[in-house]
């Protein structure tokens, strides 16, 4: 067993373990770092559909690499960590014994699987959507030959698999309880999403749960309806969510929060002063409501850890992380989704007095450039004060960065009197018109909604 001793500590290899390290070595350049991961490989997690279909084709396009400079500055491991010695500073795993002075668990999660499926995961074509090369490599092989799948979970992961397997000529079935995409949508922007993925060939079978895996043999046949349907396919694959990797850190005996994640407090300190925590692994809180929350995003854990890697020797800033936000965006066909913060339905159910404006205009001034597409933005906001709290997209790819505007205007407390003095750059081959703004305008009709 190698020994080594470091002052940093990072436990993990995904996004929130690469920007915890470039992030303390630009704080903490005379510290002495390591990185220890269980993968020698580390994948993009948001790329991963994408290898599944034309977009990527290959886990080998889809890497996430540390840049030179990192590389060159950090030691960097692979290991499988088996135990963490709170008391001695000291972590164990398979070959090595690393003792430091600080630690950061950025552990990541892992599938979930609901127990009505759990004894079916030993079938040879069923399979879970894991951050590992050698498991995405392994369903990509089986998918090869096979034409009929069946995806339980109508979430981003289940509804980019869904598209990009259908890219490629397979037959897709995606089964859910809800619309797709609901717990960012509302039910108005998810039917839209639905109709493209009707017509680009998949089935959609919603309000309706799988309720079990029918087997026979060694293989899955199909899946088994709540109503008692009986759905065949070649694959299964369950994209039903993921939960926090956290069994290293419970059995150290770090507290945990709501959801099995790591307490953290908004400099992402555990209650251990020397161990930290970031991503997917650590306990989180919707910036809104203030509720745990159970959102799982890559940009979230970036932003986590460089709160982390600035603040691991005393506080770098004043303003620590202070929720959750949820913003997601994704491309169905030719026409991107996005969304921030609070649904109309999440509204309602957290009794918010809230209020809407929905505007629908073009991309592009005037609408005769030839690349011009409808751009829809909705946007909630608290009845009372007019303030922001949620919005959703639907354009083209630029919704991703509308989206972005929104969160930041979500995260800053902004009101829609804000938004319609918001100086923008408009130019016609790049945005909408000055005077059809999208946000402008639905921001407008926050402002008439509020007085009448």
């Amino acid at each position: 067993m190698k020994l080594i001793d470091t002052d940093i500590l990072v436990l993990g290899g995904g996004p929130a373990a690469l920007v915890t390290v470039s992030t303390a070595l630009q704080n903490y350049p005379d510290k002495k770092i390591t990185l220890i991961k269980e993968d020698e490989i580390s994948l993009v997690p948001c790329g991963i559909p994408y290898i599944f279909g034309k977009t990527l084709a290959q886990s080998s396009k889809n890497i996430m690499p540390f840049s030179p400079a990192v590389a060159e500055k950090t030691t960097i491991i692979t290991d499988t960590a088996t135990s963490v010695d709170i008391e001695s500073k000291t972590l164990y795993a398979n070959s090595h014994k690393i003792t430091f002075d600080k630690l950061v668990f950025a552990t990541g999660s892992t599938p979930f699987v609901h127990k009505s499926f759990e004894d079916a995961l030993h079938l040879k074509n069923v399979f879970t959507i894991q951050k590992c090369k050698e498991k995405i490599d392994q369903l990509k092989d089986y998918l090869e030959d096979k034409q009929k799948v069946i995806i339980i979970g109508t979430g981003f992961i289940g509804v980019e698999m869904a598209t990009e397997l259908r890219s490629i000529g397979k037959d897709v079935t995606i089964v859910g309880g809800r619309h797709i995409l609901a717990g960012s949508f509302d039910v108005d922007m998810a039917i839209e999403a639905e109709k493209i993925m009707q017509e680009m060939g998949i089935e959609l079978v919603l309000g309706q749960y799988a309720s079990r895996i029918v087997q026979s043999g060694s293989l899955a046949e199909g899946i088994e309806l709540c109503d008692g349907g009986r759905i065949d396919g070649d694959v299964i694959i369950l994209a039903t969510g993921y939960q926090p990797n956290t069994q290293l850190a419970k059995n150290a005996g770090l507290k945990l929060a709501h959801y099995g994640g790591i307490w953290v407090d908004e400099y992402m300190r555990t209650k251990n002063k020397d161990i930290f925590a970031v991503g997917d692994c650590c306990g989180r809180r919707d910036f809104i409501t203030r509720d745990p929350s159970k959102v799982m995003l890559a940009s979230t854990s970036a932003s986590e850890a460089r709160v982390a890697g600035s603040s691991l020797y005393g506080l770098q800033y004043l303003k620590g992380f202070n929720g959750t936000i949820a913003i997601f965006s994704t491309m169905i066909g030719n026409r991107a989704f996005a969304s921030a913060g609070v649904t109309e339905d999440r509204a309602k159910k957290e009794n918010i007095d809230y209020t809407v404006g929905y505007f629908q205009g073009l991309n592009r001034h005037p609408g005769t450039i030839p690349d011009a597409s409808k751009q829809s933005v909705k946007l909630i906001a608290i009845r009372s004060s007019g303030q922001i709290i949620g919005g959703q997209v639907i354009g083209d790819k630029e919704a991703g960065e509308v989206i972005n505007i929104i969160g930041l205007a979500i995260e800053t407390e902004l009101s829609a009197h804000h938004l319609v003095s918001l100086q923008v750059a408009t130019q016609p081959l790049l945005t909408a018109a000055p005077t059809t703004y999208p946000i402008i305008k639905a921001a407008e009709q926050i402002i008439q909604a509020r007085f009448q």
